[in-house]
């Protein structure tokens, strides 16, 4: 079926092209980006009716460069060939441990060769392996493997991890522990040392016919997202999926001469994108542990990068750098990402003499994709006349109300587009009938009926809610306008508005707790805030204060916890006693605009001090 729409529409499309340019300036980047994705999608069909999936790819890249390097890390090289041993190994040492195909190992590891050796060994077997979140505390950890399903935890190399999975064990009852990174003499009693078994494991391969029953269908992974219903949800890859993540990358022409640069962390979806694209053009990934905006263009320099992959933030951090000759030094031919500001689009690509920026616009639970293949500053995505035209149900933007976060209904049911420039309206997209009745996270069946929409236009249709508010301009080009609902975004993740609200309430002194996010001028995304009701006759005191600190500290990741307290003189509730977040939103943290008491997250001092009038002005210069 879209084979049909692709080929049709572009040889329909040559005949009035001349026509189509003058009324629309654009079409020149529709028919490049229909072209490349008809490609993309041409080799995506061909490999699935064949049962090649990604795992098939990088032992078709062992074949084909066996000496190639496929990884670069601490200055270390590691080889198409080597890699696949490594990964033999892990097949090998998990095949005889009783692993077998469909069953489910949750993989908690930071950035590594050992994390991409031991996603590719699982997948080898036909294992699904649950990406979690390594910023994560015990109690989150323990929730996302049980919500997994996974019979087995893998933890990485480090004590960090280690102790949070020592601390997570009580929790996790039935679910065996191996380490990665120490020997069974070092670990506590029950768990196992996987570098012993590796050790002892032969790198000769798997036979294929050990996963035969893996279909476009079957499950690759489960990739965490944070939701409305709190904590990290793992959503369904299925190897279908998987594919295209890692076909993304053919907006840039991406081949096996290129060579990437990663700094995401692995278990994120945006990572997926590089490394698996790298992974299917036989391209070279050289991988950091962690972003490091001092050593981020000597590294770029060093070895050669042509690609990297960014978020918003990333690029503000790289800009706050001191200025320097060797600035424009590099053999960067394009980026990719998500969440570049408008405002600093042309400062970033004018200063780094980037040729081109590609802007996209994703979910991890979601089931499309937008590209900005145009180079156009702030732009994430277009939705033209003529590519809606190639679309038999286009993707759409339609009014909402801001409380519910879904969408506003007409006389007759029905969803009300969005038909002018510069009008914010929530972006769905048309779920095929063949895709539906599917769930979209595991073990979370109502976090998945929010998720769709249903009698949007007909009866019968549905559509994905990513509930995200866009908005297009005259030529079509769209543009990220918000987030409704109860979530927001921070340092590049998606916060719970209502799993921070059920760790603070945990404080014996706080009733409630209203969390939000507020926009900080010169900040991406927007940073958490706390509205707290106390129980009677409370004060918040420096001790309090402190208390409240180091709760976050040790029960919330970095990224969640609240930057801003707000002392509720009375609760801000509706007759249905629903909290009430449009006004204090807006209200933001300014305390000479608040008679409420209001309170910043001082890490300097380990604590929330008082936002003062004084301090107001500091707070909007420091680095958040």
């Amino acid at each position: 079926m879209y084979k049909k729409i692709l080929y049709g529409a572009a040889g329909a499309a040559g005949a009035s092209v001349v026509a189509w340019r003058t009324m629309f300036p654009w079409i020149g980047d529709d028919l490049i980006m229909m072209k490349l994705g008809s490609k993309a999608l041409k080799k995506q069909v061909e490999d699935i009716e064949k049962g090649i999936f990604l795992v098939n790819r990088f032992e078709d890249q062992v074949h084909k460069n066996p000496d190639k390097v496929f990884i670069i890390y601490d200055d270390n090289l590691f080889t198409f060939k080597t890699m696949d041993e490594q990964a033999n190994r892990v097949a090998n040492a998990a095949k005889s441990l009783g692993l077998r195909v469909g069953d489910t190992v949750a993989l908690f590891c930071s950035n590594s060769p050992e994390f991409i050796w031991t996603f590719l060994g699982l997948q080898k077997i036909g294992v699904i392996v649950a990406m979690v979140n390594t910023s994560i505390h015990a109690k989150a950890l323990a929730h996302s493997v049980i919500a997994s399903g996974a019979s087995v935890l893998m933890v990485g190399a480090g004590d960090d991890l280690k102790n949070t999975a020592i601390e997570a064990a009580d929790d996790m009852e039935n679910v065996k522990i191996w380490l990665q990174g120490c020997s069974s003499s070092q670990l506590p009693a029950n768990f196992l040392s996987f570098d012993d078994l590796m050790y002892r494991a032969l790198p000769v391969p798997i036979d294929k016919s050990y996963r035969s029953e893996v279909d476009a269908m079957t499950t690759c992974c489960y990739i965490y997202t944070s939701g409305t219903t709190g904590l990290p949800k793992p959503t369904f890859i299925q190897q279908l999926k998987a594919q295209a993540i890692g076909s993304t990358h053919y907006v840039l022409s991406i081949n096996e001469n290129d060579i990437l640069y990663l700094v995401l962390p692995l278990f994120h979806s945006a990572a997926c994108m590089s490394l698996w694209s790298a992974l299917n053009a036989g391209a070279t990934v050289v991988l950091r542990k962690k972003f490091s905006a001092s050593h981020f263009w000597q590294d770029v320099r060093k070895y050669n990068v042509t690609i990297f992959q960014y978020i918003g933030e990333l690029c503000r951090y790289l800009l706050a750098q001191k200025p320097s000759e060797l600035d424009r030094k590099h053999k960067v031919r394009a980026i990719i990402g998500n969440g570049l500001r408008k405002d600093i689009w042309t400062e970033f690509q004018t200063r780094y003499g980037i040729p081109f920026i590609c802007e996209f616009f994703a979910a991890t639970d979601g089931n499309t994709l937008l590209f900005n293949a145009s180079n156009k500053p702030g732009a994430i995505g277009r939705l033209s006349p003529f590519m809606r035209r190639l679309e038999p149900n286009p993707r759409r933007l339609v009014k909402y109300d801001y409380n519910t976060a879904e969408p506003v209904r007409d006389k007759n049911g029905r969803c009300i587009e969005v038909d002018r420039p510069g009008e914010a309206g929530l972006f769905i997209s048309f779920i095929p009938p063949e895709a539906r009745n599917k769930p979209i996270y595991r073990a979370a069946a109502e976090a998945t009926a929010k998720k769709i929409i249903r009698n949007a236009f007909v009866d019968g249709d549905e559509y994905y809610n990513y509930g995200d508010l866009l908005y297009r301009d005259k030529d079509y080009f769209l543009y990220f306008n918000d987030r409704i609902g109860d979530t927001f975004r921070w340092k590049g993740e998606n916060v719970s508005t209502t799993e921070v609200a059920n760790i603070l309430t945990n404080v014996d002194f706080i009733q409630d707790a209203n969390v939000y996010g507020v926009s900080v001028p010169g900040q991406d995304g927007r940073a958490g805030m706390a509205a707290l009701t106390l129980t009677k006759d409370t004060n918040l005191s420096p001790e309090k204060l402190k208390k409240i600190y180091d709760y976050c500290e040790k029960e919330l990741p970095r990224y969640a916890r609240p930057i801003f307290l707000r002392n509720l003189e009375e609760d801000i509730l509706t007759v249905t006693f629903k909290q009430k977040k449009n006004n204090i939103v807006k209200e933001g943290f300014n305390p000479m605009e608040i008679k409420d008491r209001l309170y910043f997250r001082d890490e300097q001092s380990r604590t929330y001090i008082p936002l003062t009038a004084d301090v107001y002005p500091k707070v909007l210069k420091a680095k958040l």
